[in-house]
């Protein structure tokens, strides 16, 4: 009966001060809580595919949905890292057709979700991103050679995890918002100061282990921002045939959070939507789901035929909204960017390409006994066994081809 009467306790608690946070954040805005969970009517768009700033009546903003365009300066580092992400997006899909990559998930054409996702947060923040997440693992501070190694089939996951905050790339779908769910769990009980971006895609919202990430984050309150990167396709099944939801933000209000939706090929727009939500998150306001509108320009992986399920006349229509070229245009446009700031940008992102052929070319010593040596913290009765018989079988390799070569020799 005690561990009953704490555990209610401890609930009604939870429960009043979820919907304290609540309140607290609809009074801010002054607008009902129906309208602070559901996203606005029509999505954030800033910035046209023409490079144009929209009116302040045509961005979709409407109270309690209102946003600031982002600085200059944090434009400016954006369009680098967009130039730089589509180089590195192009570079790559050639390795794998060079052999020197076993396969790479291109995000061209959603550079733009890649580079706010990375830029939207601090030092002590945490990223999880999916397989197609490269650049924006890139983008967080991560070595280019470190973050393409997974695509190489080499050691591991590449780079640290707790170097740049940012968790290893999911192949599987979807486990990657449990893991950062867990992580800002912890923060929270810690009292630490941490904001998690977990990054999924539309496929990834007909999953299980989506709605366990979002369930637990809303009813423990926690401070996690779900991107969905909506690019209309898993893998060849479009979004019609997984879910008529109005849009995917919309799920949101099912789990009690707020939700947004936002033009994926507008950088301004994501940064102004993602830099608020961290910054409700920090505050306490619990998690909120951001979806962006975006498409993928080229196969879901190199192994992927995209002809066989999306007509090209549908590739072309999103081709006219590039988010590389619309960055560009408006920053022209405004006298942010000339000439020589561009070629300088280009020359950036050649030296990134540069540098990943060179790293991605080396030949990487095998060492067989690393099968063993990372799988426990303290190694394992049997997998001590598995490593001497693995060494001792390479051992009589090794003398065997070593008198071969002296029989050969005489």
């Amino acid at each position: 009966m005690t561990i009953s009467a704490n555990y209610t306790a401890q609930d009604q608690d939870r429960t009043a001060a979820v919907e304290d946070a609540l309140t607290e954040a609809v009074t801010k805005f002054g607008i009902t809580a129906e309208d602070y969970m559901l996203p606005a009517r029509h999505q954030i768009e800033m910035v046209d595919p023409d490079g144009r700033l929209k009116s302040r009546a045509e961005q979709g903003a409407e109270p309690g949905h209102e946003y600031p365009v982002p600085g200059d300066d944090e434009l400016l580092a954006a369009y680098e890292h967009l130039v730089v992400g589509r180089r590195v997006n192009d570079q790559n899909s050639a390795l794998v057709r060079q052999g020197r990559m076993a396969v790479y998930p291109s995000s061209h054409g959603q550079e733009a979700c890649q580079v706010a996702a990375a830029l939207c947060l601090s030092k002590s923040d945490w990223m999880f991103p999916t397989y197609r997440d490269a650049v924006a693992v890139m983008t967080r501070g991560v070595d280019p050679v470190q973050v393409m190694t997974i695509f190489r089939g080499d050691w591991h996951s590449g780079y640290d995890p707790l170097q740049h905050n940012v968790g290893i790339q999911c192949t599987p779908l979807t486990t990657q918002l449990l893991h950062g769910v867990g992580v800002a769990h912890a923060a929270k009980l810690r009292g630490e100061d941490t904001v998690v971006l977990a990054m999924c895609g539309d496929g990834a919202t007909s999953e299980g282990d989506f709605h366990e990430a979002l369930n637990f984050a809303a009813v423990f309150h926690l401070p996690v921002i779900f991107f969905v990167q909506n690019n209309k396709y898993a893998i060849s099944v479009p979004l019609a045939h997984q879910s008529v939801a109005p849009s995917l933000a919309h799920k949101a209000v099912g789990y009690g959070m707020a939700g947004e939706r936002v033009d994926g090929n507008d950088v301004v727009a994501l940064l102004a939507v993602l830099d608020r939500a961290v910054k409700l998150a920090r505050e306490g306001s619990g998690p909120l789901l951001v979806e962006a509108n975006t498409y993928r320009m080229q196969a879901h992986t190199n192994a992927d035929d995209d002809t066989r399920y999306r007509e090209s006349s549908e590739v072309a229509e999103w081709r006219a909204k590039d988010p590389v070229n619309r960055m560009r245009a408006y920053l022209t446009d405004r006298g942010l960017l000339d000439d020589d700031g561009e070629a300088r940008i280009r020359e950036h992102a050649e030296a990134v390409a540069s540098q990943l052929r060179e790293g991605l070319s080396e030949d990487v010593p095998v060492d067989p006994q690393e099968l063993f040596r990372h799988v426990f913290a303290r190694q394992t009765q049997q997998l001590k066994e598995q490593s001497a018989m693995l060494a001792d079988e390479l051992a009589r390799d090794a003398a065997a081809l070593n008198s071969a070569d002296q029989e050969a020799g005489k």
